[in-house]
């Protein structure tokens, strides 16, 4: 009998507890919305996806039973609000831009939106400027904004994002915004990630970037900035992510990079900086796992100094001027996995071992180096150097010159590499976020970021 009292009893505070979790979830889910702010997300999501969309038929409970694809909403005060925003073409439900979408006024409106993200919504068909006003309504609330892959999307940044205060990421990637980077942005001291890649930018970077004292990471790549990077950068001393590729940046390796010391992300290449390798001290650098200084018309030796780098994974020098011996100690970096040297004037024997070699396969790159040679008495034919010559000097009875590979010269791109090396901002982040759920669902969750 008290065996049998006791299953009930246990049963019965089950039952209990299961009946509390639902009625409270669906006390929860039975909260009211304002109607203006239901009218204002109705209204808003109508300006992108096109008019015949009915939102208060189709979605009369958007933050309760009916929810909206790519919309979140949270409670304030027993009341929900929508948080987040995404639209674009991400699941195959996600709420898809009309051909001539446009911004409503009562985006604005949406007094606790925390996320706002756009992907593939602006045509080229579709020029839409950013809006330049409105934005200081959502500086307490909003976030993160994004604007990824618009061709539409046109004219300049406007210097009013400047105002959104609560900012911790703005990235701007593959649109069509042109015009000079605003120096307002350097007002954003909360802002943690600055992703600008993929446009037609102008211009000089500004100094008040420097001002983002808790920026962790810089894309400013694929760009047509210009000039010397500014000094006031200095001040990025929790940069983990620098990407300045594929600009026209001139004046040198900037001093104040070595003071960087968190950085472990260092992409350079595709710049006329000039200058010399040997005007940092790299050892200063020892975070550094990604350093990207390809094609930049570098000159002067390789630094010895570069060998302290024991976190480094990638290193790409090709294609610049450089001269001298190859320091034999690279090759006793712990992680490294890929090291360009192709394209330079360096001379003298490449002191490597057939391990390094074999190892490194294709990930290593010293051809059209004309005064370089390696000793094929220390290392076999099997994993020689691709494009390399024997050194004459200890060249064993028989060997010849190992300056082809198939009858071709080798090629490779040391820059597509780096990327696949370091994961900058622009990769994953907040709307992509939701595209890596997708997929982590679809394949039995591949990994967990965030």
């Amino acid at each position: 009998m008290g065996s049998s009292c006791s299953k009930h009893l246990a049963l019965s505070l089950l039952l209990l507890l299961l009946v509390h979790g639902c009625s409270g979830q669906q006390g929860e889910a039975a909260a009211p919305m304002e109607e203006k702010e239901k009218r204002a997300l109705y209204a808003a999501i109508e300006g992108f996806v096109g008019k015949g969309w009915n939102g208060s038929a189709l979605y009369p409970d958007p933050c309760g039973w009916s929810p909206i694809q790519g919309v979140s909403c949270d409670l304030f005060n027993g009341m929900w609000y929508p948080t987040v925003m995404s639209i674009g073409p991400v699941l195959d439900n996600s709420l898809q831009c009309s051909a001539d979408a446009k911004f409503s006024p009562q985006l604005f409106d949406l007094k606790h939106l925390k996320t706002l993200s756009f992907y593939s919504c602006f045509p080229a068909a579709n020029p839409t400027p950013i809006p330049a006003a409105s934005w200081d309504k959502l500086a307490g609330s909003l976030e993160t904004l994004e604007f990824r892959t618009n061709p539409g999307l046109t004219a300049a940044i406007p210097a009013s994002l400047g105002r959104l205060s609560s900012l911790q990421s703005l990235v701007l990637v593959e649109n069509n915004l042109t015009g000079a980077v605003p120096a307002e942005l350097g007002a954003l001291v909360r802002l943690r990630r600055l992703v600008l890649s993929g446009n037609g930018l102008s211009g000089q970077i500004p100094a008040s970037l420097g001002g983002l004292k808790g920026l962790l990471k810089m894309d400013l790549s694929n760009n047509l900035l210009q000039g010397s990077l500014p000094p006031e950068l200095a001040g990025l001393r929790s940069l983990t992510l620098l990407d300045l590729r594929n600009n026209s940046f001139t004046g040198g390796l900037p001093p104040f990079l070595q003071g960087m010391a968190t950085l472990q992300d260092l992409l350079l290449s595709n710049n006329p900086l000039g200058g010399s390798v040997q005007q940092l001290a790299w050892e200063k650098l020892l975070s550094l796992a990604t350093l990207d200084l390809s094609n930049l018309g570098l000159v002067g030796a390789i630094p010895e100094s570069m060998a302290a780098l024991t976190r480094l994974r990638f290193l790409a020098l090709d294609h610049n001027r450089l001269t001298g011996n190859v320091p034999p100690k690279l090759a006793e970096l712990p992680n490294i996995g890929a090291l360009y040297l192709n394209g330079n004037n360096l001379t003298g024997t490449l002191q490597f071992s057939s391990a390094f070699y074999q190892r490194m396969g294709r990930r290593f790159a010293s051809w059209d180096n004309p005064g370089l040679c390696y000793n094929n008495v220390a290392v076999d034919a099997a994993h020689a150097p691709p494009g390399v010559t024997v050194c004459k000097d200890v060249q064993a009875a028989g060997a010849g010159v190992r300056d082809k590979v198939d009858g071709r010269t080798p090629e490779v791109s040391s820059s597509l590499m780096a990327t696949s090396f370091a994961i900058s901002a622009s990769n994953v982040n907040g709307f992509w976020f939701l595209v890596l759920v997708q997929g982590m669902v679809a394949t039995s969750l591949l990994f967990i970021f965030l």
